[in-house]
């Protein structure tokens, strides 16, 4: 064997200092620092680590780094490391006998693979991590395995890598091996991708990051999602004011500030990451998660594997029969259990006929969207097709046309809803929010907090001010949800449906407020 190589280590006060030929420590016991070892052929790129958190975890012995030159097990005077690659090609290939001889010391193991593998038995988790385009993507997941692990030993190879035998023996010899690549791209060594993922690992072990909560508070952690945009102090500069931007950040309201930091997380990740959001597990998403994925797009059915993408559009001419179809199919879900199935029917053929879509889709007065899955997604109720239309609402505006009349189906205001003046203290507007209505098979999926969303959105582009709605006084799933929204109650009204009289809660909402919420 070799002479050791100088390894680099941390000196008293933190920093990283070249300790004596031949001082390779063996591997961490039970309890012991994260032994950290780098083998490269550029030591001092590798100074960087002395820096920060890590090099003050150094210094603190929370982590046991040592940087080797694998030069120092070259045998010729020239200290050469690689060679021409077998079978011809460009470039040049690490030679596996000078990364036997380092490995073996660092690893402290014998060269014969099978008396290696007795003598790793029981030392303790062991990883030999080669840095490589070729290797599975390094993630944050990864990062939190492998800072459990007892000792990291990083192999950085150059030119066209290290002659892939290394690899295949330190398997066979009981070594956990992880070839990572940190992207889909090439450097020129595998010391900046080391760098990468010692700063990410390094900072998981306990006691390196003063504040625990900041290795859940953040970017790929367990929430699987992206941290929201981060903010201080002084709340107005350049033109830009958080207080405006995000007003619950500066309410004092710990729940409601959470909240709406969670909200903003899931919108980033929607917009820069839509890869995480379909692999958010279902059981750790709440009502209020599943609301606000659906307003980006994203709906969570009742036993899917995980979201699915959710489109929410104009309704045009060419959905007349559908949205016929499912307006009958979806009126008796919301229906007071007293009615009867007769009653129901009748009310559906007088109010939700083709004549009055078709008005309603002809009518600038009245805004129909619609919502539909992008793919096609198994339900515990049933599989739903990505062409079937899933979901409706229906906005009618009060305002009278040329002839005097208002749009067709526009219920009476009740008394209890008042209009506030629009923002320029001209007179303000009122509309219905007539229909919110999702197939039962998408039921607590977020798609009809995707539609409640998008209708408030579109009253507040129409100016309107006092958007109001009625829904029956035993749903109380319902009003739980328009509360959730904004809406509060003004009252109530009687209804009749197919000639029962039915009582509705009123509740209300000024849009100009609220469109900066969704």
């Amino acid at each position: 064997m070799s002479a050791a190589a100088p390894s680099v280590a941390p000196a008293a006060s933190g920093s990283v200092a070249p300790l004596p030929a031949g001082s390779v420590a063996p591997a961490a016991p039970a309890g012991a620092p994260l032994r950290l070892d780098v083998i490269t052929i550029f030591p001092d790129y590798l100074r960087a680590l002395d820096l920060s958190l890590i090099g003050r975890a150094a210094g603190e012995g929370l982590i046991d780094l040592r940087v080797h030159d694998l030069r120092d097990w070259a045998r010729d005077r020239h200290r050469t490391v690689d060679d021409t690659p077998l079978g011809g090609g460009a470039g040049m290939v690490m030679k596996p006998d000078v990364w036997g001889e380092a490995l073996d010391e660092v690893l402290a193991l014998p060269a014969d693979a099978a008396a290696a593998r007795e003598s790793a038995a029981g030392r303790g988790r062991r990883v030999l991590v080669v840095p490589t385009p070729a290797g599975r993507v390094f993630t944050q997941r990864t990062a939190e395995d492998l800072a459990r692990a007892d000792h990291l030993v990083f192999a950085c190879g150059r030119y066209e890598g290290i002659d892939a035998r290394v690899a295949e023996h330190y398997r066979a010899a009981g070594i956990e091996v992880a070839e990572l690549s940190i992207g889909d791209y090439v450097l020129s060594g595998g010391e900046a991708a080391a760098l990468v993922m010692i700063e990410a690992i390094a900072r998981l072990r306990p006691g390196v990051l003063g504040n625990p909560d900041s290795v859940v508070e953040e970017s790929h952690g367990a929430s699987g999602l992206l941290e929201q945009e981060v903010y201080t102090r002084p709340v107005a500069w350049r033109g830009l004011d958080v207080s405006r931007a995000w007003p619950a950040l500066l309410s004092g309201d710990h729940a409601r500030v959470a909240r709406q930091r969670r909200n903003r997380a899931i919108a980033r990740t929607i917009a820069r990451r839509p890869d995480m959001i379909e692999r958010l597990r279902p059981d750790t998403l709440d009502a209020a998660d599943r609301a606000a994925l659906a307003r980006g797009g994203w709906a969570v059915p009742d036993g899917a594997a995980g979201p699915v993408e959710l489109v929410v559009r104009p309704a045009v001419g060419a959905d007349l029969a559908d949205l016929v179809d499912l307006a009958a199919r979806t009126f008796p879900d919301a229906c007071p259990s007293f009615l009867t199935a007769e009653q129901i029917a009748r009310h559906v053929a007088a109010h939700l006929t083709p004549g009055r879509f078709a008005h309603w889709l002809a009518d600038p007065r009245v805004v129909v969207t619609v919502a539909a899955l992008g793919r096609d997604a198994e339900t515990r109720a049933g599989r739903v097709g990505a062409s079937e239309l899933i979901g409706y609402s229906a906005v009618l505006v009060e305002r009278n046309d040329d002839d005097g009349a208002p749009p067709v189906g526009l219920d009476p205001r009740p008394d209890g809803v008042t209009v506030p003046p629009a923002p320029d203290g001209g007179a303000g507007l009122a509309a219905e929010l007539s229909k919110v209505y999702v197939d039962a098979r998408l039921r607590g999926s977020g798609a009809a907090a995707a539609l409640l969303a998008g209708a408030v959105r579109d009253a507040a582009a129409r100016g309107v001010t006092a958007l109001w709605l009625g829904t029956d006084g035993a749903n109380r799933r319902a009003q739980r949800a328009y509360r959730r929204a904004g809406f509060v109650g003004a009252g109530s009204r009687t209804y009749d449906v197919g000639g029962r009289t039915c009582r509705d809660i009123v509740m209300v909402l000024n849009p100009q407020e609220a469109a900066g919420e969704y």
